[in-house]
């Protein structure tokens, strides 16, 4: 009897052993999985609660974020400012850039500076060096004028361009860019366009000068020139145009009488010809006859003066 309730007391405190074993292994296995999250967030490979992404995918970059005390992990396929990425092959890292630098390259070369340094060939300084100024848009040394650039306001300002080049809002240009044209003062200027006014009225049915008189004649009509075109722009189109039309034809009115005075006209168009005619011809005559008689006095004086001097005759002879 004695030894049955040893054996009842035994059997009784295994099952609570047993119990307690299971329980421990419960609670060291809740313990070891506190914190780890069955749905990770995009891009991550492992992940906890309090520590978001532990590891990522292959060509993902982790980045720890502060939040308060804690250090959030995220994925990201570049990394942000300020962080530059590095590779291994167990994983890759944002690594933060140099405290001056706004963005790098790497460790030892930065691609953008914070305000207050200039970047120069890598390295962000306070001051520039000889040669060059700092610009504050650029946060960058850059030389004293713009490239090509013959005299300048400022780093970002040109006033006037090397022989070539041309000017436009104060940078210079090689080849002015598209909707500009170059300027004879080595500027690009804005290339305009003509533009025209709306068509006019069609003008009365006319032919010759007249709206009678005749059945088919003629109409025009024209715009106006708003906007001369530049030498590259595109040039004007036609600012007038003409059409055939037709009127009843009718006779012109006092046509007969017109035609009286026309002739009255011509014949005292006429007149004043004929007269400069038969005046030319008188005038003519006359100097045919002047002639004529300054020739017959030439011949006469002629011949009395070889009648006064014989002896000159007749001695010429004798020789």
């Amino acid at each position: 009897m004695q030894l049955q309730l040893i054996s009842f007391v035994l059997i009784l405190h295994c099952m609570e052993y047993a119990n307690c074993q299971q329980h421990a292994s419960r609670h060291r296995q809740h313990k070891q999985n506190v914190g780890v999250s069955t749905g990770c967030q995009s891009g991550c490979q492992t992940c906890s609660v309090y520590n978001g992404c532990l590891t990522c995918k292959p060509k993902l970059f982790i980045h720890l974020e502060r939040d308060g005390m804690r250090q959030i992990g995220v994925c990201l396929a570049s990394c942000p400012n300020g962080f530059y990425g590095m590779r291994s092959p167990d994983r890759n890292d944002c690594i933060k850039c140099g405290s001056e630098c706004d963005t790098c390259f790497n460790k030892n070369f930065c691609l953008r500076c914070r305000a207050g340094s200039y970047l120069h060939k890598g390295k962000c300084q306070e001051s520039c060096p000889e040669g060059l100024v700092p610009s504050d848009t650029k946060r960058e040394c850059v030389p004293e004028c713009p490239a090509n650039c013959d005299s300048c306001l400022n780093s970002d300002t040109c006033k006037k361009c090397l022989p070539g080049h041309y000017l436009l809002h104060g940078k210079c240009h090689h080849v002015c860019p598209e909707d500009y044209e170059m300027s004879e003062l080595m500027e690009c200027i804005p290339t305009v366009h003509c533009e025209v006014g709306e068509w006019g009225e069609w003008s009365a049915c006319s032919k010759s000068g007249k709206t009678c008189g005749f059945k088919w004649g003629q109409q025009t009509r024209t715009r106006e020139v708003l906007q001369n075109p530049s030498p590259n722009g595109n040039p004007c189109p036609s600012t007038s145009e003409e059409r055939e039309c037709f009127v009843k034809r009718r006779r012109c009115q006092g046509k007969r009488k017109e035609d009286r005075k026309g002739d009255k006209r011509n014949r005292n168009n006429r007149r004043p010809k004929a007269n400069r005619e038969r005046k030319k011809d008188h005038e003519r005559e006359m100097g045919d006859r002047e002639d004529s008689e300054n020739k017959n006095k030439t011949e006469q004086r002629h011949q009395r003066g070889q009648k006064r001097n014989p002896a000159t005759e007749e001695g010429a002879a004798a020789q």
